[in-house]
């Protein structure tokens, strides 16, 4: 056991641990981003791309300017079709998978507090709501409570 401290989460833990309601999050596959260097004070770099926490509305700003997207209509064109996103929010299963070439090329999503009053899984902690772009151009949506998915 070390006497060090730990070091601090990062945004990237942070949200996915639940701890950052008011922000947004994003990632952005390598092959998805025209200047990843332009993104390397603000991004982290998860290896397969990089991922983005920021507050709400900013967030919902740098994302439509990156993809070209409303994130609430990416959202909504989404929601139509449910998928398997994976709780490191930068990779899935793509619902129209018919061979080994598909790759998240982008997710964006936002997480609510528990909220036993709507019921459902939000009563039974804090939900992930993600959103992905298949790079065959499927959209796809998952939402799970924090901390019951492993992949």
């Amino acid at each position: 056991m070390s006497d060090s401290p730990e070091a601090p989460a990062t945004p990237y833990d942070q949200f996915r641990a639940g701890e950052r309601h008011d922000d947004v999050f994003f990632f952005l596959h390598e092959d998805a981003v025209g200047a990843p260097d332009a993104l390397q004070h603000v991004a982290e770099d998860v290896g397969t791309g990089v991922v983005l926490v920021l507050p709400g509305d900013r967030g919902g700003e740098v994302f439509q300017k990156v993809t070209g997207l409303d994130p609430m209509e990416f959202a909504g064109v989404a929601m139509d079709t449910e998928g398997h996103i994976d709780a490191s929010l930068t990779a899935g299963d793509c619902p129209s998978r018919d061979a080994d070439s598909h790759f998240v090329k982008f997710v964006f999503a936002f997480s609510e507090e528990e909220n036993p009053e709507v019921g459902g899984i939000y009563a039974e902690g804090d939900v992930i709501h993600a959103y992905a772009a298949c790079n065959c151009g499927t959209t796809y949506s998952d939402k799970w409570v924090v901390g019951e998915r492993d992949d």
